[in-house]
């Protein structure tokens, strides 16, 4: 049921706003305040989906309770009232973060259709927080070990900056969540985040992929395509597993960091692009650079911040944590009781060898929930999860 505040001074318009709003719609909760402090406490004390607010007001007046609002619940649809002389101040409003402004007296049809849109739009912010910290939680890095905690106050020293970030360690460890940490705690988080598997395309396609191509380029490029450095345009790329990168496409990427450009496949028109990149590989690039397979120029135009994400079997002490994210997720997923893991399950389990690491363990944690008892003991643990 949507809560609406109105704060106005005069008795006979709070009444006239009353009766439209309740006769329109049932479902509408309406509350009233004479004045702007008034309006204030119950807009801490209480959760609105819309206020309507008077400009003009002993006390406090409606600019005041707007900025106010706008620093503590920036959420909340604001619509000013204006009588003929506030016309200017209500415009300014709208500068300051108003939804909207009706003029005194109210009409009806505007103030219902002002109000309906308005209700709306914070039904729409909702869900996009909501889509939000669901994507967030997705990617959500679970541990408390000592080297956990080290890469994420690196996390928070580095995101703020354009510094190009170099994310190594074996597979299964969570390269990629640091990469979408440092994206969402980043200047760029409002803009995209696009990701590229280099090991997962053929050598052959990798360019047309990164760089985009113009028709008839080759064989089945039958019509203009943009690349993955400009859909990242204003946000972040991630290269994943770099290390797999051809010499050839790697010498096109060091000019792209060098320049800031790229030109698509078959033409050589630059395209300007505004792009951070972040890269992660589970190959030892010093290495690969003295047998010749990877550009040291390269290395260090990607590796100004290098993060090296351990293996699960250098941070056990995170396993009951990462084993209870796991069961919460999967129990959610598949609509189910969560089942506990006994101690000695969870003992068991951080003796275990995780060679595939944290997707190992998440994939024994999804084997034992569906095949291990009401709880699950140090007897499933030996029967299932055993190599």
């Amino acid at each position: 049921m949507p809560k609406i505040l109105i704060i106005e001074d005069e008795a006979a318009i709070r009444r006239v706003l009353v009766k439209i709003l309740t006769e329109e719609s049932e479902t509408y909760q309406v509350f009233e305040a004479q004045d702007g402090l008034a309006g204030m406490e119950l807009i801490k004390n209480e959760d609105f989906d819309l206020i309507l607010c008077d400009i003009k007001m002993p006390k406090m007046d409606g600019v005041e309770v707007l900025e106010a609002t706008k620093k503590i619940k920036p959420e909340i649809p604001m619509v000013m009232i204006s009588g003929h002389g506030d016309l200017d101040v209500a415009v300014n409003t709208m500068r300051l973060g108003a939804f909207d402004y009706i003029s005194k007296p109210p009409d009806l049809n505007r103030l219902l259709n002002t109000v309906r849109i308005a209700l709306d739009r914070k039904e729409l912010v909702v869900e996009n927080k909501q889509l939000k910290k669901k994507v967030s939680k997705n990617y959500e890095m679970v541990g408390e070990s000592k080297a956990i905690q080290h890469i994420k106050d690196m996390i928070e020293k580095v995101a703020p900056t354009e510094a190009r970030v170099l994310i190594t360690g074996p597979n299964g460890t969570g390269k990629e969540l640091v990469a979408h940490w440092i994206h969402e705690k980043s200047e760029r988080s409002k803009g995209p985040m696009i990701e590229v598997n280099c090991a997962a395309i053929p050598p052959e396609l990798i360019e047309s992929e990164l760089f985009g191509h113009i028709k008839g380029a080759f064989t089945s490029a039958i019509k203009d395509r943009a690349g993955k450095f400009e859909a990242a345009n204003g946000g972040t790329l991630f290269l994943d597993e770099i290390g797999d990168m051809s010499l050839a496409v790697q010498a096109k990427v060091l000019r792209a960091l060098q320049e800031g450009k790229v030109q698509r496949v078959g033409n050589d028109k630059d395209i300007k692009v505004d792009v951070r990149v972040v890269a992660a590989t589970n190959k030892n690039l010093k290495e690969e650079i003295k047998d010749h397979r990877f550009r040291e120029d390269l290395y260090h135009r990607l590796a100004v911040i290098l993060i090296e994400v351990p293996s699960l079997n250098d941070r056990r002490d995170d396993i009951p944590l990462l084993i209870d994210f796991f069961t919460d997720k999967i129990s959610q997923e598949q609509g189910t009781a969560k089942k506990e893991f006994s101690k000695q399950a969870i003992k068991l389990l951080q003796a275990y060898d995780w060679t595939g690491n944290i997707r190992e363990l998440r994939n024994v944690v999804e084997r034992l929930i569906i095949l291990g008892g009401k709880e699950i003991t140090e007897e499933d643990v030996k029967l299932f999860a055993t190599k």
